[in-house]
């Protein structure tokens, strides 16, 4: 395990109290959701292939299988991605401000983002309930429809908590944070324009 994997294996959430406990466990949370999906999309691919040109017939439920594991992994990426500091940033007036202009931006962003995940959450519940009022089953498993849908109001919470807990880390300290765990900056790769 390289020195990045290994912080990440063992993420420590650098918010005090209760604010770090809920950003470790969420942490946490994130990395087994994605990891099992990404595992569980690969076992699922690779056995359909095989049944299909081993065997000669595929799993018949098999794609009804990854459209469940492709939406939990792109909802639980989400958060993943706003951990890390891994979404897209339009930084070229951002990057024209001093460092306190960079807080206040980034503070306003944070928030303006976590608003905008509690409202599409908001919308995803609603959408599920409509959903759940159709009774609409997967045709191959039987499930009802609405269940492969309850990642998205997940995800959702999950990002708009961390995009939360980014405008309070850059609240209470005197760096400029783009998530929790990244310090505003440029890596040896990128450079400054």
């Amino acid at each position: 395990m390289n020195e990045d994997e290994l912080a990440e294996h063992h993420y420590q959430s650098g918010l005090p109290g209760i604010l770090g406990t809920i950003d470790t466990l969420l942490s946490r949370l994130e990395a087994g959701i994605l990891g099992l999906g990404v595992i569980l999309m690969a076992v699922n691919t690779v056995a359909n292939v095989v049944g299909r040109f081993a065997l000669g017939s595929s799993i018949f439920f098999s794609g009804e299988i990854n459209r469940i594991l492709i939406i939990m992994v792109t909802f639980a990426g989400i958060g993943y991605a706003a951990r890390h500091g891994r979404h897209i940033r339009m930084s070229a007036i951002y990057d024209a401000f001093p460092v306190a202009g960079r807080k206040a931006i980034m503070i306003t962003i944070a928030l303006i983002t976590a608003a905008a995940m509690f409202f599409l959450l908001y919308f995803s519940i609603t959408y599920i309930i409509s959903l759940y009022d159709r009774g609409r089953v997967l045709p191959a498993l039987g499930l009802p429809i609405w269940w492969i849908y309850l990642w998205v109001p997940i995800g959702f919470t999950i990002t708009g908590i961390q995009f939360l807990l980014t405008a309070v880390k850059n609240l209470r300290e005197k760096d400029v944070y783009l998530s929790t765990a990244m310090v505003d900056g440029y890596s040896d790769t990128e450079t400054e324009v």
